[in-house]
């Protein structure tokens, strides 16, 4: 059986993905931002116990220096595994939020103000 797409002279078939204007694209890029950030900082809290048992003092440790910048460094780390895709939180929150605001997206009316 051929495939009917590939017969010459059939129609092309329609598009299920709405076309973005660049204003969502930029609202699109903002959430998954936002999303990447979200995920880090529940990351950041996520790693900060595994820390805190460590001793920094003794032959070279860090003393009150490494006490007072480890803070800084788990939240580095946590970025840093955002960054390379994360654990999948930032990408549920963009996929919920987009499906979310599809929901709240009234139906497009034809030109007679009908809707389709």
């Amino acid at each position: 059986m051929t495939d009917p797409i590939a017969l010459p002279g059939a129609p092309l078939p329609l598009s299920t993905t709405p076309h973005q204007t660049p204003q969502q694209n930029q609202d699109t890029d903002a959430l998954r931002r936002a999303a990447q950030e979200f995920e880090s900082v529940f990351l950041s809290e996520m790693l900060a116990p595994m820390f805190e048992g460590l001793d920094t003092d003794g032959l070279g440790g860090g003393g009150m220096g490494e006490q007072i910048f480890r803070p800084m460094l788990v939240e580095r780390y946590a970025e840093s595994i955002s960054r390379s895709g994360g654990v999948g939180i930032a990408e549920s929150v963009v996929q919920e939020f987009m499906r979310m605001q599809q929901a709240q997206t009234p139906p497009p009316e034809d030109a007679d103000g009908a809707h389709r």
